[in-house]
């Protein structure tokens, strides 16, 4: 396969050579995906909703992705949401700001993936879909230690044949590529996943019981499969390591990988995701009567006397009255905010199964231009997961002169505590085997201008085997109270496309609950008496 500048490529590979930015038209989803069929159809099922005599006044806590598309659902169904954000920045897990250079940093390193319908769906709908930039269909993997003859860094590619259908452009992907796995290694992996091609979502959901490690051992895959492949998939999908990962998120990924034939193609946003996404749902649902408010911290849910929620207790006193509540809080902080009350209530005590992972991202500026791709690049590091210049994939922060690597160190449990100036350190060492050429942790080569690191803490839950048993649905057993967020029950994972499809559901939960009267807009107070 090809890997780069020198290597040979085959006669129909569309990719671009090592430094070229190459940017591809938007695939034809609608024609490929039932998922995305479906999830269009959602969309006008949600505006087909009979329309309320009265809008719910929903109060939505949190202006991620999933309350940010609750919101826009929500506005489609003909209601009024208002969504309560604790910080000034739109985006919660995909925020960004901008450094005293001005040059913007993100919190993690965002792909979109054709196996995204409700993201893609979304981009449609605002009328935004050019600010993807799409990708070579390709998986890229860095063959750290290797060169090539110029002495650069050598990658591999999985390239998914354009002219072929899924699944059978993945399958060639996978048996073209011999520099990875062998052919006895691919026929055993192949063979491993026969179960999940004959018995579908009912096997997938099974393989939830064991890790990635162990279902590579019962299903007799060589190690080597793991070592190869896996370490670095686990690490991107859920920013932990195939030992502790759930196989049902693999082959959940697999699963639409092999099953829609651009569901493995990737693409960046051309920007900031604040600005050039979570803006525009913000604007789309303050253009059809909803509000969207920064710097305002939740202290408390109050109740009724019936446990329903009484209003919202916002710190400096202000109080939220409405007439239903979402919380599209991660599952963390929502644990911290539970009242009493519904504590041991078994619908919110499967919150405790659940815990979000820690995630440090990192930016490094170089005062040169380093030899990369356009596009994600897995870097089968044993610090970090995936990497890319994104002076190179990103209109946004184009730089024809320097390179700005985005990287994703995971697993980041034993790191999280550490000094950033440790992890910097770690880092370059680490890219002094990607880039032998290019960059020496001593600084002798390429000069590191200046770094950040983002420490999250907390991230998306934690996807260990079992999780799927403490996954609660959007609709609770309190009956003006809704959660959004892609921990809830939805078969997209821990992911921006499962936050932003928990929000649609959110949403058409609370406006079918209100076609069915079970929620209701209140009545007007009644105009105080007028004494002579």
């Amino acid at each position: 396969m090809a890997g780069a500048a020198g290597d040979n490529t085959p006669w129909w590979a569309d990719y671009p050579a090592p430094g070229v930015r190459r940017d591809f038209p938007r695939p034809p989803l609608e024609e490929t995906s039932e998922n995305q069929r479906a999830s269009a159809q959602l969309s006008e099922y949600i505006k087909s909703l009979p329309r309320p005599e009265k809008p719910l006044k929903v109060a939505i806590i949190g202006a991620g992705l999933a309350g940010l598309s609750t919101a826009k659902y929500l506005t489609d169904a003909g209601h009024e949401p208002t969504i309560y954000e604790s910080r000034d920045v739109l985006g919660g897990k995909v925020s960004a700001w901008q450094d005293a250079d001005g040059d913007w940093v993100e919190t993690g390193l965002h792909i979109f993936f054709g196996a995204y319908p409700n993201v893609n769906q979304m981009f449609k709908e605002l009328g935004i879909e050019d600010r993807l930039q799409w990708k070579s269909h390709s998986m890229i993997f860095a063959m750290p230690g290797q060169q090539t003859a110029e002495g650069f860094q050598r990658f591999s590619r999985f390239e998914f044949p354009q002219f072929l259908p899924a699944p059978i452009n993945g399958i060639a992907a996978i048996l073209m590529n011999n520099e990875m796995l062998t052919w006895p290694e691919k026929i055993r992996f192949g063979i491993g996943l026969l179960p999940a091609i004959l018995f579908g979502q009912a096997y997938v959901e099974e393989c939830d019981k064991l890790s990635v490690s162990e279902w590579m051992r019962k299903q007799g895959v060589p190690e080597r499969v793991n070592e190869e492949v896996f370490i670095a998939m686990a690490k991107a999908l859920n920013f932990i390591d195939p030992d502790n990962l759930s196989m049902t998120v693999v082959l959940t990924a697999l699963n639409r990988f092999l099953q829609e034939t651009h569901g493995s193609k990737m693409a960046f946003l051309d920007g900031p995701p604040p600005t050039r996404l979570c803006q525009p749902m913000a604007d789309y649902v303050e253009q059809r009567g909803g509000s969207v408010l920064l710097e305002k911290r939740l202290s408390k849910i109050e109740l009724n006397d019936d446990n329903t929620v009484k209003c919202l207790k916002l710190q400096g006193g202000e109080t939220v009255e409405a007439d239903v509540y979402v919380s599209a809080m991660p599952v963390d902080p929502l644990k911290l905010m539970l009242p009493e009350p519904w504590r041991p209530l078994p619908y919110f005590k499967l919150l405790d199964g659940l815990k979000g992972v820690p995630v440090i991202n990192i930016h490094l500026w170089f005062d040169r231009k380093l030899t990369t791709v356009d596009h994600l690049l897995f870097s089968r590091s044993p610090l970090l997961s995936v990497y890319a210049d994104m002076a190179l994939t990103c209109n946004g922060y184009r730089d024809d002169e320097k390179s700005m690597l985005e990287l994703v160190f995971a697993p980041a449990k034993d790191w999280i505590g550490r000094p950033d100036e440790e992890i910097i350190a770690a880092t370059m060492k680490e890219l002094e085997i990607l880039f032998p050429n290019e960059i020496s942790a001593d600084g002798s080569k390429a000069k590191l201008l200046k770094s950040h690191v983002v420490k999250t803490p907390l991230s998306v839950y934690e996807a260990t085997p079992g999780r799927e048993d403490f996954r609660p649905v959007q609709t609770s057993p309190i009956n003006n109270f809704f959660l959004a967020g892609c921990f809830t029950k939805q078969k997209y994972l821990a992911s921006m496309e499962g936050a932003t499809f928990s929000g649609k559901l959110c949403a058409q939960a609370i406006a079918e609950a209100a076609v069915a009267g079970r929620v209701k807009a209140r009545a007007p107070e009644p105009a105080a008496a007028v004494v002579a």
